[in-house]
């Protein structure tokens, strides 16, 4: 049977492509376009906020104040995000861009740069707000200042969707949110500017974008428009990540790594996500120096067991690039685990979760932050098979 017959027509579905996307090695130079357009806005001051370094490695800063300057926009650089980024991190940009007058966020960076500056668009339009109560979703946020996202990884997604995540570190929490006030304006996707990620965060950001497709596919709200993303984004990461492991300055690589990426991020955006990425934000709450995409990995193939005999026929096509020879029979949950385990292994990822710092012993907390954490029920409601704690408990084990 094919994936096809597994839709349901009768899903009225909101095929979401909101975000002007700038794809291609030296996109970087898309900057002084979108500086002249931020311009026209009457925006003549800016808060960039990056990470410590990336932002200067990448080659990124200097297009980047050379369009700024052309058109006379003044600029406050906060450059203190960190991995898994916290809620007072984001407080702190916000106050500093008020105090500069900024009208707009740009954001340079991986999915932490990107999601903190989305949520700090969101807070400059509504003062009397701070991040905390953001994310524990006090209340709904309708506008945010423009947003502009200069993409330096590809497997987020967040460049071109409407999702953003931060950290509340006083609970272990790591919500996640969805809104579409920040859609981004624009964005940059300049393969040229990933070309020094390190190898393991090379592989890392891939399987992020692995994770959104499988999750998308399966959801009780996919459509085939996720789903043709999906088979598309699998097909490229298993033909391109080895090459650039193999030669991280392979531009063709990163090209079409980057493309995968952001249709990933296109394809979740209109299916959702569910298990994996809502039983992983618990990890990283729990531990935020583990990095995102190697958790979702650890979590990967219990997930696949556990959703395959009601998801045959989807992951049986959608998972062929990376696990030959499935046929879509529901008896064959074993085998597509261990084939996307032994996957993952080609490309350097075969940690579990003792290895990322857990002990059995976390186990209950995991499973509460899954029930507690803001925003992580919803994910888990989308899954295509019931769960409770239970369910979720056997995940993390299967998991050691």
């Amino acid at each position: 049977m094919s994936w096809e017959q597994k839709i349901d027509i009768h899903n009225v579905s909101t095929i979401i492509a909101a975000s002007k996307v700038f794809l291609g090695v030296g996109a970087i130079e898309k900057m002084d376009f979108v500086a002249e357009e931020l311009k026209k806005k009457g925006i003549d001051s800016v808060i960039v906020m990056t990470g410590k370094s990336s932002y200067e490695k990448s080659g990124a800063w200097g297009p980047v104040t050379k369009a700024l300057e052309t058109h006379g926009i003044s600029y406050l650089l906060y450059n203190k995000v960190q991995p898994n980024p916290e809620t007072q991190q984001v407080d702190e940009a916000v106050e500093a861009a008020r105090a500069a007058g900024a009208k707009a966020v740009i954001a340079i960076g991986g999915g932490s740069p990107l999601d903190a500056g989305k949520s700090a668009a969101i807070l400059l339009e509504y003062p009397e707000q701070n991040c905390q109560n953001l994310y524990e979703m006090t209340f709904t946020p309708e506008k945010a200042v423009p947003f502009i996202a200069i993409n330096l990884t590809h497997g987020t997604g967040t460049e071109i969707n409407r999702f953003a995540v931060v950290t509340i570190p006083e609970k272990d929490y790591k919500p996640a949110i969805a809104y579409d006030c920040i859609y981004p304006m624009y964005s940059i996707n300049d393969p040229a500017l990933m070309t020094t990620l390190p190898t393991n965060q090379t592989s890392y950001v891939s399987v992020d974008a692995v994770n959104h497709v499988i999750e998308a596919s399966t959801t009780v709200l996919n459509n085939p428009f996720a789903m043709t993303l999906g088979k598309e984004v699998l097909t490229l990461i298993a033909e391109y990540l080895p090459k650039a492991i193999e030669d991280p300055n392979d531009l063709t690589a990163r090209y079409y790594l980057t493309y995968a990426a952001m249709i990933a991020g296109t394809s979740f955006d209109n299916g959702l996500l569910h298990f994996t990425h809502a039983l992983e934000h618990p990890l990283c709450g729990m531990r935020p120096e583990l990095a995102h995409a190697l958790g979702l990995s650890v979590l990967l193939p219990a997930i696949i067991k556990a959703i395959y005999p009601t998801s045959a026929a989807i992951l049986a096509d959608l998972l062929s690039p990376m696990v030959p020879g499935l046929t879509g029979d529901a008896t064959e949950a074993e085998k597509a685990s261990e084939g996307m385990r032994a996957w993952l292994a080609t490309v350097g990822i075969t940690e579990r979760m003792g290895d990322i710092g857990f002990e059995k012993s976390d186990i209950p907390r995991l499973v509460e932050l899954a029930f507690e954490t803001p925003g992580l029920a919803g994910l888990m409601d989308c899954a295509p098979i019931p769960y409770d704690k239970k369910f979720v408990e056997m995940i993390y084990n299967d998991s050691f």
